[in-house]
């Protein structure tokens, strides 16, 4: 049993997580930082700690997840490891990549784990076109297009959001996930290039972006935006032999958020009018019809969490990836700062 102690119980911490730690059987959810009062009824054996300090002293705790403000991470993170504490961070690990990098080195000269809450790699949309892509029905991808659209002119609430920090800003946010799951696809690009960009009124930070990854043959396009009204598909994947098409976005959150947990009958799966399209010529015959899309299981991530702490196992999201994906993020900012 991995005793688990969590610093934030926003809207990560409270819907993302805390139901999968109560809910996967290798996991006691021992103690909350926060201000809130934690719902008993949800989280009988769960008490309130006042600070992560708390938290650090605790001996009994196996793993520190960490879901405050994307500005505090490389801090906490730093902290935890020397308490000899296994983290997972919400994602960015950190803003800038030389940060990163320390905290793999401090965890491996002390013989912890990192693990980055990239979840999306288990969405349902996403599992779906990875699957499609493996199958080679589409022949070999020459064009991967991903989106992760929102609508939300209006600032958030949340003040540290809009406010101008390190790990601040759409590409650190949606983008993180984007680029992880490109990562993961693909391997690491040839060439990057994009730009970061403002588009809401009275916006402070960025909250749209456009990047290219390039590996050759295969171009990949991810775009993001809080001014998308009317949303396109969010994944366009052409190959050799035809081309898949992906409507809607996976269900988790929003079912998390109105308090379906992932015990229960029916989460993670999205409505069927969802399923993607799929275009495509195999040995001369032009095929057409649905894909039936997966059920999203953010609870592999928590799975393989446990095994990797419990058994040894192999990380699933692997310390480089992690890198890549803040270098990538780092070298787009770092452009924009020269403009």
């Amino acid at each position: 049993m991995i005793n688990v102690g969590l610093i934030g119980f926003g809207l990560s911490g409270r819907y993302l997580q805390a139901p999968f730690f109560q809910t996967n059987q290798n996991f006691n959810l021992k103690k909350i930082v926060t201000s809130q009062q934690i719902p008993q009824n949800l989280f009988p054996n769960t008490s309130r700690a006042d600070s992560y300090e708390e938290l650090l002293e605790d001996e009994s705790l196996n793993l520190i997840s960490i879901c405050s403000p994307s500005d505090t991470h490389y801090e906490y993170a730093k902290k935890c490891l020397s308490a000899r504490k296994n983290i997972l961070i919400e994602k960015p690990i950190t803003a800038h990549k030389h940060e990163a990098e320390e905290l793999f080195r401090l965890a491996e000269a002390m013989n912890l784990r990192i693990f980055v809450f990239q979840n999306r790699r288990f969405d349902s949309d996403f599992m779906t076109v990875k699957s499609v892509i493996e199958s080679g029905v589409l022949g070999e991808i020459l064009a991967y297009e991903a989106h992760f659209d929102r609508f939300k002119p209006v600032l958030n609430a949340k003040k540290w959001k809009e406010r101008i920090a390190p790990a601040n800003g759409i590409l650190y946010d949606l983008g993180s996930h984007l680029i992880d799951q490109s990562i993961y696809l693909f391997g690491n690009p040839e060439k990057i290039s994009g730009e970061v960009f403002t588009q809401r009124a009275h916006s402070e930070i960025d909250d749209a972006f456009d990047l290219k990854l390039d590996y050759g043959k295969l171009k990949v396009s991810l775009k993001s935006s809080l001014m998308v009204k009317d949303q396109g598909p969010k994944y366009i994947v052409h190959g050799t032999l035809g081309s898949f098409t992906k409507y809607g976005i996976d269900i988790q959150e929003d079912h998390l958020v109105a308090g379906l947990w992932p015990n229960q009958a029916g989460f993670g799966f999205e409505p069927k009018e969802m399923d993607g399209t799929i275009k495509t010529s195999i040995k001369g015959l032009e095929l057409k019809g649905k894909i039936e899309t997966f059920g999203g299981n953010w609870n592999l991530l928590f799975d393989n969490i446990a095994d990797v702490i419990l058994q040894n196992a192999e990380s699933i999201i692997k310390p480089s990836q992690i890198i890549e994906q803040i270098t990538i993020i780092d070298t787009i900012k770092k452009k924009k700062a020269e403009n």
